[in-house]
């Protein structure tokens, strides 16, 4: 590999694109709305790996003693961890020799500077924004089951299994399916919340999906309880489904939290076709207590410390590494790339309630 043969208008517009298209993704008003940002803190591995923790926090009261007497010794809670190396990430795009004859073409025609630059950069916000999507995706198929997978860039085809530990004293699954309107949905959810009404956390959210959420909009007992609200009672209760606001006006009110809903897609690319796909499980409710739910953790790559020479770097917050670079075999092309070493990592599990409102999930013995 070598330097761009546009090296003029990479040293001109590389970096500051790098940074637009963060400012972008930061941006409040984004369509694309990423809950690892608002949910995980940045954190820093100097070893390279992730390490999520929970405490067993056995929370006691004190005893009451006679004067002059020794205090009694208590057991202090238990520090479990999950730990594994942080894998890369990646994603790379080519202009092939027809497209730079292109941009040749252009620069003979005194085409526009700033139509030439849009042509010769228009893969690298998607390299910059692919790394986001990666970790949105990983982080809502963690949330919603307790693991995901990391897929690395250097082994295609291989995953490492990321598991944070969900405790299975607080997996629940619905006894009836919530798509039956005679589920009775926030007695069921109601197991969730004295589990942790018992360890001594308090229910603030819960995480689900939209169908979920017109499931139990759609019950006898929401329409119920949000008639109750209303201050009108009767057994003919003509009241269409709930929808978002309205659930939580009852839920809010009664029982002191709210749903979220999460309906976010992510593309993947496989075999050269773009397939949309949600990660977050259909028919899993995630209870948090805190919306500080634990970090996405990275590392420096290799070439942060060793760059090739002839390739031009671009760092975006500390973990994401942009280039962009010319190679001539086996034949002419120009490269953009972006690649981060970056996981999420879910911690204070002890905290986290689940429950698989369609009824199906098994959960293990012990």
């Amino acid at each position: 590999m070598t330097t761009s043969a546009y090296i003029q208008w990479v040293n001109k517009y590389f970096a500051a694109l790098v940074l637009q298209q963060v400012a972008k993704v930061n941006d409040p008003n984004n369509p694309l709305t990423y809950l690892h940002r608002q949910l995980l803190r940045p954190e820093f591995s100097v070893t390279g790996t992730w390490k999520s923790l929970s405490m067993n926090n056995n929370l006691v009261a004190a005893d009451i003693v006679a004067m002059d007497s020794p205090l009694p010794l208590k057991k202090r809670g238990s520090l479990g961890s999950a730990t594994g190396e942080i894998a890369k990430m990646g994603m790379e795009f080519q202009l092939n020799e027809t497209q730079l004859t292109e941009i040749d073409t252009m620069i003979a025609m005194n085409t526009p500077e700033a139509a030439i630059v849009r042509y010769l950069f228009q893969d690298l916000p998607n390299a910059i924004t692919g790394v986001y999507e990666r970790l949105e995706y990983m982080f809502l198929e963690a949330l919603s089951t307790g693991v995901t997978v990391a897929t690395d860039v250097n082994n295609v085809g291989t995953g490492i299994r990321m598991d944070f530990g969900y405790l299975d004293a607080n997996r629940f699954v619905a006894t009836t399916a919530f798509d039956d309107p005679a589920s009775k949905p926030f007695d069921q959810i109601g197991l969730m919340l004295a589990k942790a009404a018992l360890d001594g956390n308090v229910i603030t959210q819960i995480y689900t999906d939209p169908q979920t959420l017109v499931n139990i909009g759609s019950s006898d007992q929401a329409r119920q309880l949000f008639a109750f609200n209303q201050n009108f009672a009767g057994d003919n209760i003509n009241i269409p489904s709930l929808d978002i606001d309205q659930l939580n006006a009852v839920t809010q009110r009664r029982f002191g939290y709210q749903f979220v809903p999460i309906d976010r897609s992510v593309r993947v690319q496989r075999n050269g076709i773009n397939i949309p796909v949600k990660p977050f499980k259909t028919g899993a409710m995630v209870g948090v207590t805190t919306n500080q739910l634990g970090s996405y953790v990275y590392a420096r790559l290799a070439e942060m410390t060793r760059p090739v020479e002839g390739v031009t770097y671009t760092t975006a917050e500390g973990f994401i590494l942009a280039s962009q670079f010319r190679v001539n075999r086996p034949s002419l092309a120009e490269f953009i790339n972006a690649q981060a070493r970056v996981v999420p990592v879910i911690s204070g599990v002890e905290a986290i309630y689940t429950m698989d409102s369609t009824g199906t999930e098994e959960i293990p013995e012990g």
